[in-house]
């Protein structure tokens, strides 16, 4: 018997007002955030992956050029979130057990994080999975078929989290605090960067006089996520 088959949808078609320039082609390391957050999504559903791509479509489309995904164009993206949930389900062929919504500006959501929580859905392909971070849960989501009336009644700047709090009882919260980073503004990006390299240890420095390696000490940093789902 076959395992249950999802679709992954990447959301990434909004205006980026906040950061002030298409966030999508903002780089994490050496790869701008969508082409990221698509491989990801490859990573865990094969070629089923739609990117739904909005207000800088013509900006985006040429990084995707290499990546065998669909698109999805979402010209009522002023709408909101729930949008391009819609055009992004449009794009899911019959064959599809669930969806994985994913967002585009979570940059330290792995394939180890979406491999997880793809298979707490399998283990119970009738519930929704979704990540736990900080109190809250959200995105990245799996919502099985029979949630798609819902997301396709979704209005507004109103994202899937609608659902989970309406379906709470059937959810699987996978830890996932990763999931708490996301990119709104060039400060966030920044504020990432930093916390990242003070997490990479430094090289031990050897006093010549002890002999006695010291280790850099890192610092914390949590960021507050706010509505992305």
């Amino acid at each position: 018997m076959s395992e249950p088959a999802v679709h992954a949808i990447v959301l990434a078609a909004g205006e980026a007002q906040r950061f002030g320039s298409p966030k999508q082609l903002a780089r994490i390391g050496d790869r701008p955030l969508l082409p990221l957050a698509v491989s990801r999504a490859v990573q865990v559903a094969g070629h089923a992956v739609t990117v739904v791509l909005g207000a800088y479509a013509t900006e985006l489309t040429p990084a995707l050029r290499h990546a065998s995904v669909g698109l999805a164009i979402n010209r009522n993206w002023r709408e909101g979130i729930s949008s391009s949930i819609r055009a992004g389900l449009a794009q899911v062929p019959g064959s599809a057990d669930a969806v994985l919504i994913m967002l585009a500006d979570q940059p330290d959501v792995t394939h180890d994080d979406l491999a997880r929580l793809t298979g707490a859905w399998r283990a119970q392909p009738e519930w929704i999975a979704a990540a736990s971070f900080g109190g809250i849960v959200g995105a990245p989501a799996i919502f099985p078929r029979w949630c798609f009336g819902d997301l396709q009644q979704l209005q507004g700047d109103r994202g899937a989290r609608v659902i989970l709090q309406r379906h709470m009882e059937r959810v699987i919260r996978v830890t996932m605090p990763s999931a708490a980073i996301d990119i709104d503004t060039p400060e966030d990006l920044l504020a990432r960067e930093e916390a990242h390299r003070a997490a990479i240890p430094a090289p031990l420095t050897q006093d010549p006089q002890q002999n006695v390696a010291a280790p850099s000490v890192p610092e914390s940093l949590t960021l507050a996520p706010d509505d992305a789902s």
